[in-house]
């Protein structure tokens, strides 16, 4: 097997000895990585955008879900690039938690050498593409204001203390959402081609990586109350029960509010409203653990 290593040196503080034990289960199996180490943002990106067609069996990117995400767009370059895997380092590491990958240097090993190959569909907001989410509203505003520095140190606390300082001065406007056609109304839009947000916390239970469509999930309920309430449902498992939620399929979804109004996909804000965000069928191949060693119920 060819493999080649996307790792961010910049992800993983608190898991480097993930990574570490990793390449010692594949040099244990004879198992040649040519690693490549990024040196800052969008980095990623241009590393898999330039990878010789036909060189590697696999890619694995070490890092978190947005060094993930620059992966999948350098790969949108490749008409048939190679199957992307991962080494989980990141601060929520949702896209593991979607297909079960345990945070196990066994684990991580055992899916790299031979892990099942899926097909799956990604998401594209005004030309970015994502794996998993892509989101306006409250949420976008708290992916905003994280700190970075304070992510390296604090990890999803950073996300906490945003979201505490995005409860005192976001004002909660309102959304237009136009789903498939239908124009709906919303407080915040979570557009998600995945179960998982956050980490492990169920978001859309409908939705899979392999299907054609997002499940859009619009939060109804405007205010601090309702941005406490839906946080916490969503953290204890009981997101389904809120009130003031509704979910829906769709292929299309067109997004418009306050004019330059962040949107954020798989963790980063990668455009400003107004934006439309598609469907890109089977557009990547991706690798998921064997059920043997996969996360028993995800």
């Amino acid at each position: 097997m060819r493999l080649l290593l996307i790792h961010n040196p910049e992800a993983g503080g608190r898991r480097g000895r993930l990574l570490a034990r990793v390449r010692e289960g594949l040099e244990a199996r004879g198992i040649a990585v040519d690693e490549l180490r990024t040196d800052g943002a969008g980095h990623a990106r241009d590393i898999a955008a330039r990878i010789a067609p036909g060189r590697y069996d696999r890619l694995a990117v070490a890092g978190g879900d947005g060094t993930v995400n620059e992966v999948v767009n350098g790969l949108a370059a490749h008409a048939a690039p190679p199957p992307l895997a991962l080494v989980p380092l990141g601060t929520a590491n949702v896209l593991a938690a979607e297909i079960g990958l345990a945070l196990e240097a066994g684990a991580v090993v055992e899916t790299l050498v031979a892990g099942r190959v899926r097909r799956v569909s990604l998401g594209e907001v005004s030309g970015r593409r994502f794996l998993l989410m892509a989101g306006v509203g409250f949420d976008a505003h708290v992916v905003a204001g994280v700190d970075a520095a304070l992510k390296a140190r604090l990890g999803k606390a950073a996300y906490a203390a945003s979201f505490v300082r995005r409860l005192v001065d976001f004002d909660f406007p309102r959304y237009r959402v136009v789903i498939d056609g239908a124009a709906r109304d919303a407080a915040s839009v979570v557009v998600a081609k995945a179960r998982m947000y956050g980490g492990a916390h169920v978001i859309a239970p409908a939705a899979r990586l392999e299907a054609p469509e997002f499940q859009v999930v619009r939060f109804l309920k405007s205010g601090r109350g309702a941005a406490l309430a839906a946080a916490a449902a969503l953290f204890t498992g009981r997101l389904a029960a809120l009130p003031g939620l509704a979910v829906d399929a769709a292929r299309t979804v067109v997004l418009d509010g306050p004019e330059g109004e962040p949107v954020q996909a798989d963790g980063d804000i990668v455009a400003h409203l107004p934006a439309t965000v598609r469907i890109v069928e089977g557009a990547l191949d991706l690798v998921y653990p064997d059920p043997a060693f996969a996360i028993p119920g995800l």
